[in-house]
């Protein structure tokens, strides 16, 4: 589990976050939606560490994690899995050196044990015989299978998901949807998903919180995400309903 505790964070003295709280459950898909620029990706980077915040707190279990010292910081990153929008593979790298990467920075393995995982991961993710390929020679689908692999090599506590299905086809986009709401379930992780995808939202979203203009405006299941009263929301449902209904078309 993981808690936010009235965080803020500021640019240029204006509020990204504001007053910001909430709770990420352990083993559901802790889904946050909400416009581009009301704060979902600060939130993340935020909660991860990448970005320091201005007020408030941050608890993974019973760490506040932000006035820990770099090597407490440190085992906390071990335990965190990251899925960066795109993937964010290391294209001079191949799959397997790329999923082994997290094993190399932070286990003491020998190279067997860490193959071993390596291999291990490309299975569950469904990716067999392309440890030797380069990223540029995978779909955009097994791309993004790959970054799973990886985000998942060190058996992470903690998954985070910026945007798991920029740019991929509905088809693609439901396969990563599922494999994340799995791994989640399977390995009882507390994992927080971005993005504007209500498809995805309605798949995986056990919890969905949605943000406005850095602000906590609601939070519910997806049934309870069709029935709200929010206007802000009802609005920004409407609206990504109609702009993937006109890119189907």
């Amino acid at each position: 589990m993981i808690k936010a505790n009235n965080i803020y964070k500021y640019y240029d003295n204006q509020p990204v976050l504001d007053d910001l709280s909430l709770t990420l459950e352990k083993g559901v898909c802790n889904v946050v939606i909400g416009e581009s620029g009301s704060g979902k990706t600060v939130l993340m980077k935020s909660i991860v560490g990448l970005l320091e915040i201005d007020r408030g707190e941050i608890w993974y279990e019973e760490r506040n994690f932000h006035p820990l010292d770099k090597k407490q910081k440190q085992i906390i990153r071990k335990e965190t899995g990251m899925l960066f929008q795109g993937g964010a593979l290391f294209d001079s790298l191949n799959i397997e050196e790329n999923v082994m990467f997290p094993l190399n920075m932070f286990s003491g393995d020998p190279y067997q044990k860490k193959l071993h995982r390596v291999n291990f991961c490309l299975e569950r993710v469904g990716l067999q015989k392309v440890n030797r390929m380069m990223p540029a020679e995978l779909s955009g689908g097994m791309k993004k299978r790959a970054a799973i692999a990886r985000a998942i090599a060190m058996s992470p506590k903690f998954l985070f998901c910026d945007e798991p299905n920029s740019g991929l086809d509905p088809q693609t986009a439901i396969k990563i949807d599922n494999l994340i709401r799995e791994i989640t379930k399977e390995y009882n992780i507390t994992t927080l998903v971005n993005t504007h995808d209500m498809n995805s939202v309605m798949e995986i979203g056990d919890k969905v919180i949605y943000i406005h203009e850095g602000r906590k405006c609601w939070e519910g299941s997806k049934e309870e995400v069709l029935y709200t009263t929010n206007k802000e929301l009802n609005t920004f449902v409407f609206a990504t309903r109609m702009a993937q209904q006109i890119k189907k078309a």
